[in-house]
This record gives structure tokens, sequence and C-alpha cells, in this order.
């Protein structure tokens, strides 16, 4: 087992990856930008380094300075959590060159998922279910107009690289093709200098379902359930559960094994996460591979007992599995609510800022995963996720029952969060009977025009 771990990261992930480290005899050394100072989580890890001050790119995506803090603190590891580098292939080559344990995934691995037309051809060669679309990038205008003709509109663009909706566009017919072809390659080289694009029949009315799986280096690798990400907006989760309303077992079954067979083509170890797409026919197809823990991996935690964050310490100190599939059980029902900093009736403008007070729920069956306390000053630098809230109960109405009833105690003074809009969700008729698809959060609670899809992280 690794003696020292460095958490390549920041907020909750940080914290859960310390608290993870500590149960397991581990010494963590935190890394932090100017902006995170005052973080409290940095006070729980067994040495500290600054990497740089607030701008991600000059902190957390800063590869030399993490790679010098890694070298300083004299560590055997480094955890990414998820976000900033935690799907850089290169970071992770870098990590190997410098005999130092990336925990995650291979960097070839996470080449060859992270490019969406690559891991499209795995999923065909892996004999799983795929959208219909084109066999692989789409270079030109009329090969584009080909392809959506074969396959039919409405049809979707794919930026090859990268996720969170960017270089992504629905065209119904041969203009909003043509606009969205270039529109898409355009944005997607501006994000992720990758300008390639691909097209894939787009999936009406969706949910979207994901598979955590985890493997060890001797090759096996078991899936732990579903997860259903359905609630979302701007492609990105605002509640998840497990199990899914959506999946029975003959389907959780050929789920599981179809995310199996992708990663065995993947070569794939550490914990990941295989998404896709759920049919209103109830038929499913790949979207794609996370080559990382999730935000929503807690919610796994809570159905399975499984502590994944130690799981991907252990598997990437060569541990094997310490589970069959057979002897993978599942229990009761969980829900969570992300909870952002954002104003969701300013179209979920971010919201930094002095949290007055901070005084998070309790009582039976819930959890809460937060770096936030009262004093804390949230900075306008990174992600507006500040709490995730979990209720998990024997069964799903008891588990939406619990999660109001915290929500309701949940105090944040001093800036709007994202709490009475998860309220309202999961109040909703549609939500309550598990109905509700991609689609649903824009149609009911933005005002704005529902587009049902799903790329969300």
């Amino acid at each position: 087992m690794f003696r020292r771990v460095l958490i390549a990261n920041r907020g909750e992930i940080a914290q859960r990856i310390i608290r993870a480290c500590r149960e397991l005899g581990i010494q963590t050394v935190a890394v932090y930008s100017e902006a995170d100072a005052g973080s409290l989580y940095l006070g729980q890890a067994d040495e500290t380094i600054c990497i740089g001050p607030a701008p991600g790119a000059k902190s957390y995506l800063d590869i030399p300075s993490i790679i010098s803090a890694a070298e300083i603190a004299d560590v055997d590891a480094i955890a990414p959590g998820y976000g900033f580098l935690a799907e850089n292939a290169h970071f992770a080559e870098v990590c190997r060159s410098c005999n130092i344990h990336f925990i995650g995934p291979d960097p070839e691995t996470i080449a060859a998922v992270g490019n969406k037309a690559n891991a499209r051809a795995m999923a065909l060669r892996a004999g799983a279910p795929v959208v219909p679309g084109s066999d692989g990038p789409v270079e030109d205008e009329a090969t584009a107009l080909r392809v959506a003709q074969e396959i039919g509109y409405p049809v979707m663009i794919k930026a090859s690289s990268g996720g969170g909706g960017r270089g992504m566009r629905i065209a119904r017919n041969d203009p909003s093709l043509i606009h969205g072809f270039h529109s898409a390659r355009a944005e997607a080289e501006l994000a992720f200098n990758d300008k390639t694009v691909y097209l894939e029949k787009f999936v009406e009315n969706p949910r979207h379902v994901e598979v955590q799986i985890l493997g060890d280096t001797a090759g096996n690798l078991i899936y732990l359930g579903e997860r259903d990400c359905s609630v979302q907006r701007r492609h990105q989760k605002l509640v998840e559960e497990s199990p899914s309303l959506s999946v029975d077992p003959e389907m959780r079954k050929r789920m599981g094994e179809a995310a199996l067979n992708i990663a065995r083509e993947a070569n794939y170890h550490n914990a990941g996460t295989v998404e896709f797409l759920l049919a209103p026919n109830d038929e499913f197809y790949f979207i794609e591979v996370n080559a990382r823990i999730q935000v929503e991996h807690t919610v796994t935690e809570m159905v399975t007992g499984i502590d994944l964050i130690q799981q991907q310490l252990l598997l990437a100190a060569g541990e094997k599995l310490q589970w069959t599939q057979d002897e993978v059980t599942t229990s009761g029902h969980c829900i969570e609510c992300r909870i952002n900093a954002e104003d969701p009736d300013k179209n979920f403008q971010p919201a930094p800022g002095l949290v007055e007070l901070f005084v998070p729920p309790g009582g039976p069956g819930i959890r809460v995963d937060s770096h936030v306390y009262s004093g804390y000053r949230i900075p306008p630098n990174y992600d507006s996720m500040i709490a995730k809230v979990l209720a998990w109960r024997p069964t799903r109405d008891e588990a939406i029952r619990t999660m109001i009833r915290a929500l309701d105690e949940f105090t944040i003074q001093g800036l709007p969060t994202t709490i009475p809009l998860q309220r309202r969700i999961l109040s909703h008729s549609d939500f309550k009977a598990g109905t509700h698809d991609t689609g649903f959060v824009e149609r009911y609670f933005s005002g704005q025009p529902a587009i049902s899809m799903s790329s969300a992280k």
C-alpha cells in the first residue's frame, strides 16, 4: 500500500480522498491554490503545499507545479479525483515517467476512451449497442449530409474530445446540419484543441443511466449496479439515484455486461463509469466512458456499502478485487442532490461569495459531503458545487421523503443555492412517478424549450 498520496484537487473530493487515505493508514499531501488557502480540509491533511494563484490553469491544471510538489513531498502516488487533470492522459504519463503511481487507469486507456469517436468504435468491437451514426469522424459537409440522410433526422453532431455539452449540436434538417457542423467544430477546437466531430442519431426523450465498474490489473472486472442521472441542466447533473426505476433485473444484467465488455476492450482497470442512453422503447445505447471517479460515486457507495475511493487506492496499489460479480449486492434506494451556489431563477448564474451560515442536515438516512463551513468564502474560479446531500432508505418513496426533509433542514445563508429548485424537482409528479427524462428540468423549471439529450458530467 502507498505510504504518502498527493491529492491533485480541491473541495469536497479532496476532503473525501483524505478521509479514505486516513482510514487506510496513508499519509496525505494536499496541494492548494491561493484562493483555497482558507479551506478547512487542509487542516485534515498531513502536509499542504501551495501550487499557485487562483486560476485553475496556474494551479490545479499546472502539471509541472503538481509534479514538483509531489517530488518535494516524496509521495508514492497522486490521486486526481474528478475534473481538472483526472482524465488527462498526458498527466498520467508524466506521473508514470516520474515513477509516481497515478490513481486511475493507464494513460493509454485514458487516451483511448477519452476520444468519443474512438470509444464508439471500441464499443462496436465489444458488441455493445450504440446509437446509429457515422463510422468515424466526419470531416466535411458532404459526408455529414450523406450520413444524416442515411440515419435520418434528427441527428446529433458531437465533438470527439471533451464533454459537458460543448461541441454538441442538434440538427433536424440539412440547413441546420450545415450550420451545426461548422459551429460544433469551431467550439470543439476552441474548448479542446480538437475540431473532430462525428454524427449520431438523436435519441428523443431518453433517460441517462450509467454503470459503475471496478477493475484490477489482473483483468478482473465487476459492475456495481446503475445510477439514473436524468435530472440535469446544461448537461450537468442535479439529482442522481440508484437503482433506476427504468431498469429491470434483466436489463441491468445486459447493461452491466455491455459495460464490462467495453472495459475489457479498453484494457480498463481502477474505477470508471460507462454511460448509456435509455430510449423510450427500452433500448439502451452506449454514450461514453468516464475514466475517473464520478461526482455521484457516493450513490453507489450507499447502496452497495463499497468505499469506491478506497477501492481506487487499493487497485492502483496492485490489489486484486475483493468481490466476484456474483458477490456484489445492493440494498435499498439512494438519492443524491448536488447543491450548487447558483441562482436557478437567473439562468443558473453562479453565486460565489461569503457563506454567512452553513448548517447541514442530519438524522437517519442522511449523508452530506461538503468542504463548506460558516464563514467560508466561495471563490469565483471553480465549479459552483458546494455540497452533496444523500438520502438512503429501503424504498424510493421513503428516500424521496427523507431527501425533501433534509433539503428543508439544510440552512445556507448569504448566497442563493439550488436547494429550492431541487425540492420542487423531488416534489414533482413526474419525478415521483419516475417518468422524467433528460429534458425534465428545462421543460418544467427553466422557462426554456426542452432539449432532451444527454452528455452530462
